[in-house]
């Protein structure tokens, strides 16, 4: 038989604003210790030395995380001009260096082709994986790491600050997959001037945002205590980037057994994929066929 995992069943996201240093796997380890909960995951990697929203998981909840991950997120960092690192970003070895710094305007200019549907190259010291292993090892075992290019929506990439010369400060929303390190190191490269990331901090992730997130402190004065259930915010938070339909409760009883089940919708087209909900409870994400939702995801709630 296999080991029973320990714990409380308990469900909903805690918003974490984290702080520079941890990695996003100790963040979530963390509250799953305050929480004394039995299962927990996190939506989106943040570097160590990153800060802002980490939206933790917990229990029935982590079915709804890949929704999370596939919603826009909003960054706020600085480039330091004049430096390329090995990782990208402050923490690697400078690699190449210039004495060219950009005006604003050269740099404003320059935007204009990171906005859009563009090709990213992760990079080298990324948990991107190559031939089954992560691309970081390889890097630090000094192998060549070769990375393709892949797809990347950024909504908007603006200037906020220009502290002087060897720095700027941009705000960039984009959706899945992005990588803020690339955009320093490729905008440095497009500004003949070489960049990497100094300071990187997530302002918001779908409907989650660092300004409504618990600081470690509090997560651990809180530790084991009704107060910090108080928190939790429900498993539907999660899920609000997908149309909801209205479950009756015999439809519920079905699609909780994994079967189709009867929806009220008003708003959704055959084929949508969308959540069923009965009294304001998820049931399960699925797609909504002639009045029915096939589940492909169940909620034990």
């Amino acid at each position: 038989m296999g080991r029973t995992r320990k714990g409380r069943d308990i469900s909903g996201w805690l918003v974490i604003d984290k702080p520079a240093g941890p990695t996003s796997t100790a963040v979530v380890n963390k509250v799953r210790w305050a929480m004394q909960a039995k299962k927990a995951g996190h939506a989106g990697t943040l570097d160590p030395d990153a800060t802002g929203v980490l939206a933790v998981a917990l229990g029935e909840a982590t079915k709804t995380v890949p929704y999370i991950t596939d919603a826009l997120k909003a960054y706020a960092f600085t480039v330091r001009f004049g430096q390329a690192t090995n990782t990208d970003d402050a923490e690697g070895e400078i690699i190449e260096t210039s004495d060219l710094r950009p005006t604003d305007d050269q740099i404003k200019d320059a935007l204009g082709a990171f906005v859009g549907d563009i090709m990213q190259v992760p990079p080298k010291f990324s948990a991107v994986k190559i031939d089954g292993q992560r691309a970081y090892k390889l890097a630090r075992d000094g192998e060549d790491v070769d990375i393709a290019a892949r797809p990347l929506w950024v909504e908007e990439l603006i200037m906020t600050d220009r502290p002087d010369s060897d720095h700027v400060t941009l705000e960039m929303t984009c959706g899945k997959g992005g990588y803020v390190r690339s955009i320093a190191r490729d905008l440095g490269k497009a500004l003949g001037c070489f960049g990497h990331v100094r300071e990187l901090r997530r302002v918001w992730s779908g409907p989650f945002e660092a300004s409504e997130g618990l600081t470690l402190a509090q997560v651990e004065e809180m530790a084991h205590s009704p107060e910090l259930d108080t928190h939790l915010r429900p498993v539907a938070d999660g899920l609000v980037d997908l149309p909801e339909v209205r479950a009756t409760p015999e439809g519920a009883v079905r699609m909780r057994n994994g079967n189709p089940g009867m929806v009220f919708a008003s708003d959704v087209e055959y084929g949508d994929e969308c959540w069923a909900s009965l009294d304001g409870v998820p049931v399960a994400v699925g797609r909504y066929k002639a009045g029915e939702l096939h589940p492909a995801r169940v909620f034990n709630l």
